[in-house]
């Protein structure tokens, strides 16, 4: 197991060289064991779906893992995760940011998050629409949430193997990303805790992440390619 997981992580890494792409384990359903067989290679950023599972891990595995939370994040368990979550990939909705916000302060701590974009041509995909992301943006109150720090966007593509589909969805949300991100200033005009930083862009799982990295992804999110099928 030990083997095969190396020579995962080493040809993903590989690929990741000389581009500006982090990778993200992505750890859904996977065993302690593996887990840990893959921090003991040294490896430890660590991305889960669900915030059960999530804290379950992160209680018995060692406390230097950074924990992103890349799935749906319902709002009344964002309590159970703000002591010690590194990012949130999901953010959909201005409620959902407001309690962030409030479990952050709680734990006297600032939360990055990324806001989730729809952009495959699925309904099982969820995320906002661009208008709702310009709501969220230009949004006073979310200017003065002091313990977020809105980082960038995430987004899904469909899953298809009509790779110029996957490709024209990844393009969409990085001019969607240059373009905030080119604005940002402005978002950030009157807002005190300039709360509006964005240089991240979650995009690209183990079967597109080649995709999302030409297309400009900083962080991919891959698991089944590194620790085999679940």
């Amino acid at each position: 197991m030990k083997e095969s997981i190396k020579e995962n992580l080493d040809e993903i890494l590989s690929n990741l060289e000389n581009t500006e792409a982090k990778l993200i384990a992505v750890t859904k359903t996977h065993p302690l064991e593996k887990l840990q067989t893959l921090y003991d290679l040294g490896f430890k950023v660590f991305g889960e779906n669900r915030v059960q599972e999530l804290t379950e891990k992160q209680e018995k595995l060692p406390q230097d893992i950074e924990w992103h939370l890349i799935g749906t994040l319902q709002t009344n368990k964002t309590k159970y995760i703000a002591p010690f979550v590194s990012l949130i990939h999901s953010v959909e909705s201005f409620k959902l940011l407001k309690e962030i916000n409030k479990r952050a302060k709680q734990n006297k701590r600032v939360i990055e998050c990324l806001l989730q974009m729809h952009i495959a041509e699925e309904d099982t995909k969820f995320g906002l629409d661009e208008k709702e992301l310009y709501e969220i943006l230009e949004n006073e109150e979310v200017k003065t949430f002091e313990n977020i720090k809105l980082v960038g966007l995430m987004g899904m593509a469909t899953f298809t193997d009509n790779q110029n589909q996957v490709r024209s969805e990844f393009k969409k949300l990085k001019s969607l990303f240059d373009k905030v991100k080119a604005n940002q200033d402005s978002f950030n005009k009157n807002n005190t805790t300039k709360n509006i930083a964005f240089r991240e862009l979650s995009m690209g799982m183990s079967g597109d992440y080649p995709i999302a990295i030409e297309e400009g992804a900083t962080l991919v999110r891959v698991g089944s390619a590194i620790f085999g099928k679940r």
